[in-house]
């Protein structure tokens, strides 16, 4: 079978290969690693701004660096008067992914990236910095008319966020938990997000104009949106017999289940579940949508074995059992991809091809035109 033969059959694209990188494996039998290094072993040892930085310069930092990219971010978190009074117009009820679309497309116009790029690091700290800072201040203002300060003693995104939420000192092991899930979500090869923004950095747009495309792919539920679907599924049970009824129901009306299953990988399933997973568990204190998640889970493992689930579906109630409302769910999936988009357009700048693909072409035979008084 040709490609064009099966992507015609698969739809989505699926199993074409669109470029090369050095970045990410992602379903190839190597497991999920970030130039290199394992998933799991970063998830265990390192903060979330070590994998940024890797992400972002090709290598893990040493102290001294770390130290330096970190001072870099947190100088990088306050708002400007222009974007402040943006984030106010915006009306309580919007979603809050096109909250952040909107801002990081402001960006670009208040502080745009220069011609030729030179300044791209400066706008990837930049960006990395504010996102949190533009998610709470915006949260703290629609819900309580309540201007947030930048200033805080925690001195990671992880921290910082949670912190500037619930505005308290968030416990250490919701900010490990944090480091873990940012981690985790922080890149994953082509995927729908991450390809946008190397279509919109091949056309040599601007960083920003990139990274608000990205958003804008990561909005849907087919994606990024997977993390609130799944919560809504879990959440919609009172117990775990309900959980292992209604999940049946589900499957015998065939209805798609979200949280289960991934495009590129294979009965092995998402490498990133257990780690999250392991979390959701340790946050949970015996709470019933863990119990219940596990139902559905097992319930899925016996009846659709080739859909295990996915980093999504423990990353819902993990971030439930931190306090996190659901609708912030995707934007901190934006917080963490953030920084494997910003290293995927510095990947396609480096060797640039406008990506440009070609369609079969489906439709009517060439028709003579009809004039108007003819119709």
């Amino acid at each position: 079978m040709s490609i064009s033969e099966a992507t015609k059959k698969q739809g989505g694209l699926a199993g074409v290969v669109a470029g090369e990188s050095a970045i990410c494996t992602c379903g190839t039998g190597n497991g999920l690693n970030y130039y290199g290094y394992a998933i799991e072993d970063l998830a265990e040892h390192c903060e979330f701004e070590e994998v940024a930085y890797l992400l972002q310069y090709a290598k893990l930092p040493n102290a001294n660096e770390l130290k330096e990219y970190k001072s870099k971010i947190i100088a990088s978190r306050p708002l400007s008067v222009e974007l402040k009074a943006m984030l106010k117009l915006i009306p309580k009820g919007v979603h809050p992914m096109n909250v952040c679309q909107s801002a990081v497309a402001l960006l670009g116009t208040l502080e745009a990236e220069k011609d030729d790029f030179s300044d791209q690091d400066e706008k990837i700290i930049r960006l990395l910095g504010v996102l949190p800072s533009v998610i709470c201040f915006w949260h703290n203002y629609i819900n309580g008319g309540k201007e947030i300060d930048f200033e805080s003693k925690e001195d990671t995104i992880a921290g910082y966020f949670l912190e500037k939420l619930h505005q308290k000192t968030p416990p250490a092991e919701f900010v490990k938990a944090m480091h873990c899930s940012l981690i985790l979500y922080a890149e994953h090869e082509f995927n729908a997000s991450t390809f946008t923004a190397r279509i919109c950095a091949s056309t040599k747009s601007d960083i920003f104009s990139a990274v608000a495309g990205a958003i804008g792919a990561l909005r849907g539920p087919l994606h990024g949106g997977a993390n609130e679907a799944a919560f809504g599924l879990i959440s919609s049970f009172d117990n775990v017999e309900d959980a292992i009824a209604g999940v049946n129901d589900k499957l015998a009306n065939k209805e798609l289940l979200m949280g289960f299953g991934h495009r590129v990988y294979g009965l092995g399933g998402d490498p990133r579940n257990a780690v999250i997973k392991k979390w959701s568990k340790a946050l949970s204190n015996d709470h019933k949508l863990f119990a219940i998640s596990e139902a559905i889970e097992n319930v899925m493992k016996e009846k659709r074995p080739s859909l295990p689930p996915n980093a999504d579906f423990y990353s819902a109630s993990a971030y439930h059992f931190m306090g996190i409302p659901t609708e912030y769910f995707t934007p901190i999936f934006i917080m963490s991809r953030v920084s494997g988009w910003c290293a995927h357009i510095k990947e396609q700048r480096a060797n640039n091809k406008l990506i440009r693909p070609s369609s079969n072409y489906i439709g009517p035979e060439p028709m003579k035109f009809i004039q108007i008084h003819q119709r």
